[in-house]
């Protein structure tokens, strides 16, 4: 598979799981994206220049995208909710109280 179609692939299944919408054809955001590489497909072929900007781009923002997704996941798991038991303390942590099977 070509590596630009993978990253693009990425991108819109960051932006599926990220969006509200369950149908991502009409997130403007996926549109944007698909524009964009069919629009660099010849001029990364053809000029130099700029050949590797799109994947460099495409690829930065996929890596914010996934890490902002990551961080909310975090964030939330770890918030506090108030009051917690012994027990839910220590199934976050890692921990195992004394009296619980090994």
């Amino acid at each position: 598979m070509n590596p630009n179609v993978k990253l693009v692939r990425s991108l819109v299944q960051e932006i599926r799981r990220t969006s509200s919408e369950p149908n991502v054809k009409n997130n403007i955001m996926v549109e944007y994206i698909l524009d964009q590489a069919r629009s660099h497909k010849e001029t990364s072929e053809v000029l130099c220049k700029a050949r590797e900007e799109l994947k460099n781009l495409a690829e930065t923002y996929l890596c914010y995208l996934n890490s902002r997704r990551l961080c909310k996941e975090i964030h939330d798991r770890y918030t506090g909710k108030g009051e917690r038991t012994i027990k839910e303390t220590a199934d976050l942590v890692g921990f195992k109280l004394p009296h619980d099977p090994k």
